[in-house]
């Protein structure tokens, strides 16, 4: 997918976001500036020269992308720090606002930011592409090498698959005890899960993220999703045993769907589900780069957390998850429930 950072704040925010990335960007650019209390900061006037753009341009942005610009580090120096940031500068200062009082300076994220934002500057148009191949490359790197089964990463994942495939055996009984249909209603109901969840057919979910034909959708579901997934299974499957018992019949497919579009509707279960929603839908845009157009409106972007959640050192490939025995204990009172 194609990503123009000069419009889009999400792009720019999951950059922004993600302290691995801005690492390896801030080794490769080099682009000067002076460190402060451990912090590399950036005068109006430097980026000026920076970007090759006046300093009307720059104070456009600072209007225009105020809050932005401010949420990612743009600060005002005053009293006694803007006299020790001043001493670093030998004086070689354009004053921010009333020049003995107060000094406008970005931090290196900041800065980026504002790369990110100026449409003036070829410079900040190479920036803008470079840094792109550098999350990329960090994104590849950080995941062991693809970003598919990124999901898996999350300590949360394994005991949430557990329990998934445990609900998905009780919703899948349920079909065959309680829904008067052939053999293909388990995938069709399957489908009709997903879409209540995430809006898509399997299919669907597939061709967006590139999946092959032998790639199981549960295994790249995220943690939140999978718990959705198993609500919306357990509650189901509850409910055509209760109907069908009542009935005392089978139920017919148009009895099965409304069950279901009361189920979509439920107050207890929608907050579920639109988390779920909110994962899928930014954390695909922001690792994998994949866009669930059914789900747009739910895109927002990807807090540093979840980079240190996937990308971090506390984030594990499936295989060391395996070997950590507490992750096993975790398992054992699953199977024991």
């Amino acid at each position: 997918m194609t990503k123009d950072l000069t419009s889009s704040l999400c792009h720019r925010q999951n950059i922004l976001n993600n302290p691995y990335a801005l690492q390896k960007i801030e080794e490769h650019l080099g682009l000067g500036g002076n460190y402060y209390n451990g912090e590399l900061l950036f005068t109006k006037q430097q980026l000026v020269e920076i970007f090759c753009v006046s300093e009307s341009t720059v104070e456009k942005y600072l209007a225009s992308h105020s809050d932005e610009l401010r949420a990612n580090g743009y600060q005002v120096l005053r009293g006694q720090k803007l006299r020790e940031f001043k001493a670093l500068l030998d004086g070689n200062v354009t004053d921010y606002g009333t020049k003995t009082t107060a000094l406008g300076v970005f931090t290196f994220r900041a800065t980026l930011n504002l790369a990110m934002l100026l449409v003036e500057s070829d410079l900040a148009r190479a920036i803008r592409s470079r840094i792109l191949d550098i999350v990329i490359d960090v994104m590849a790197e950080r995941a062991g090498g693809h970003t598919k089964y990124i999901n898996q990463r999350d300590h949360n994942y394994l005991p949430a698959a557990y329990q998934e495939f445990s609900y998905r055996k009780i919703f899948t009984d349920a079909l065959d005890r309680y829904l008067d249909m052939g053999k293909f209603k388990y995938g069709a109901y399957t489908n009709k899960i997903y879409q209540v969840v995430f809006r898509e057919k399997a299919q669907e979910y597939k061709q967006i993220l590139s999946l092959g034909k032998n790639d199981r959708v549960r295994d790249t579901l995220y943690a939140e999703v999978l718990k959705a997934i198993a609500s919306l299974e357990n509650g189901l499957a509850t409910e055509m045993k209760t109907q069908s018992e009542k009935l005392g019949r089978k139920l017919k497919p148009q009895e099965l769907d409304e069950l279901f579009v009361t189920a979509e509707q439920n107050p207890y279960l929608k907050p579920i589900i639109e988390d779920a929603r909110i994962k899928m839908a930014s954390r695909d845009l922001g690792f994998r780069d994949a866009l669930h157009q059914k789900l747009e409106a739910y895109i927002q972007s990807v807090p540093e957390s979840d980079f240190e959640r996937f990308l971090g050192e506390t984030s594990r490939s499936l295989e060391e998850q395996f070997s950590d025995p507490v992750l096993l204990a975790v398992f054992k009172r699953l199977k024991d429930r």
